[in-house]
């Protein structure tokens, strides 16, 4: 299981003073995907255009765009709520990006009521992402979000 607060004390540690977006979504991506277990991508969509566009990411090549409302990410960005899938095969519109994914867990980034991407980490397994998962990640991305606000 993972230690959440050890995680998100690093992800601040990272963040530090750096006013770089992109850099810090990579730092985080890549913490994200050496910390956690039993997973095969970790990243970002950044919302651009009236979609979501690939960013900094951790794991094989994947979808570059997204369209809002269409497969997990695309749901999480239009309804600005957390996606907690344990078998996305069942997900009615899932994109399939990597033929390995079978769970996955999306949570968007907003700011002012209106979404900047979403965080994105799928799993081989099914079930992977519990509610201690959810808790976890939901913390990081408002640590992530508030440092983004403040230093914009």
């Amino acid at each position: 299981m993972t230690n959440y607060s050890t995680l998100n004390q690093q992800a601040l540690a990272l963040l530090g003073d750096e006013p770089d977006m992109i850099a810090n979504l990579a730092n985080i991506s890549a913490l994200l995907f050496n910390e956690l277990t039993d997973i095969n991508w970790a990243g970002f969509y950044l919302y651009k255009d009236e979609q979501l566009i690939l960013g900094p990411f951790q794991g094989r090549p994947a979808c570059i765009r997204i369209p809002i409302g269409k497969g997990v990410c695309g749901t999480a960005a239009a309804t600005l709520t957390t996606q907690r899938i344990d078998d996305v095969h069942t997900f009615a519109g899932h994109i399939a990006c990597d033929a390995a994914s079978n769970s996955e867990i999306v949570l968007p980034l907003v700011i002012n009521e209106q979404i900047l991407g979403v965080l994105d980490i799928d799993s081989p397994m099914h079930a992977r992402f519990s509610h201690a998962d959810e808790q976890g990640l939901t913390e990081l991305t408002t640590i992530l979000v508030n440092h983004l606000q403040r230093v914009a």
